[in-house]
């Protein structure tokens, strides 16, 4: 029949493969640059692995755009070995993410404005400044008039770049005093504060790059409300803070959920006691 007779024909030939196309991925592309950058090194594959600290058949794989062989982390330590800036762009929804981000940003600024202002400081949001030809926003400048001191806060949500983040804040902590004299302040002390969210990406981040961060941000949480209560020195350090609103609604960053509010006299659970509640403040880490 001539039905069957297609049938096994059809059967007799290799099947097609299939190629799947991952959109904003060039695996092929990428692993052509690790391999261009290796052989200006003057480098093989081997001498590449040893100094990444790899087997040379890992390095092989991604020289071929076969990054489903290996993983993302062996992928970087190639590329610092190299020299090559490795950049991930996460999509979700077009410019969704986008905004995702802006809103996160947007409610941490918004927890660090109503801190401050509850401790005595005058917090301005989003303040751009012009010295001498360097221009640039902060995202909060606060003075605080009974202790004479001014603070730059940089807020991150996500820490892409650690290397230009660090230099942008180092410039403007430079150019602070001159920032507050343009507002008609004479500080006596100032201080420079990252702040991140109490989170456990953020905590890895900082804690994966110490030394880092323990050089050109040596203080942390607790040193840093310490000084917001009682400037006496300048100060540079990093604030974990959870925005957790107020009221009977408990907030994070992701949103919010109900906490049910207790009966008068009803017994408080769990065995945590009222000194151990007070080591730390409401919506902030008492660790380090």
């Amino acid at each position: 029949m001539p039905g069957a007779a297609l049938a096994r024909r059809s059967a007799d030939k290799p099947a097609p493969i299939v190629r799947r196309h991952r959109p904003g991925v060039n695996d092929v592309q990428a692993g052509a640059v690790f391999r261009a950058v290796r052989l200006r090194h003057g480098w093989s594959q081997g001498q590449a692995a040893a100094a990444a600290g790899m087997c040379r058949s890992v390095v092989s794989s991604i020289e071929r755009g076969k990054f489903e062989e290996t993983s993302f982390r062996a992928a970087r330590r190639l590329a610092a070995a190299l020299g090559i800036s490795m950049t991930v762009e996460t999509r979700w929804r077009g410019a969704e993410s986008a905004r995702l981000l802006d809103e996160k940003h947007a409610l941490l600024v918004r927890a660090v404005v109503g801190r401050l202002a509850t401790q005595g400081w005058q917090p301005l949001p989003e303040h751009t400044f012009s010295i001498y030809g360097e221009r640039g926003s902060i995202d909060v400048l606060a003075w605080s008039p009974a202790n004479r001191a001014v603070l730059a806060i940089e807020v991150k949500t996500r820490l892409p770049d650690i290397q230009d983040l660090l230099s942008t804040m180092d410039r403007k902590r430079r150019l602070l005093r001159t920032i507050a004299r343009a507002e008609g302040w004479s500080p006596l002390f100032q201080a420079s504060v990252l702040v991140l969210p109490e989170e456990t990406w953020a905590r890895h981040a900082i804690r994966r790059f110490d030394t880092v961060f323990d050089a050109a941000l040596p203080a942390r949480t607790i040193e840093v409300r310490h000084w917001l209560d009682r400037p006496q020195r300048d100060l540079r350090g990093i604030w974990f803070l959870l925005d957790d609103g107020t009221g009977s609604r408990k907030r994070d960053l992701h949103g919010s959920m109900r906490v049910a509010t207790r009966r008068p006299g009803a017994a408080a659970v769990g065995p945590r006691s009222a000194a151990a509640r007070g080591a730390a403040a409401p919506g902030e880490s008492g660790s380090q």
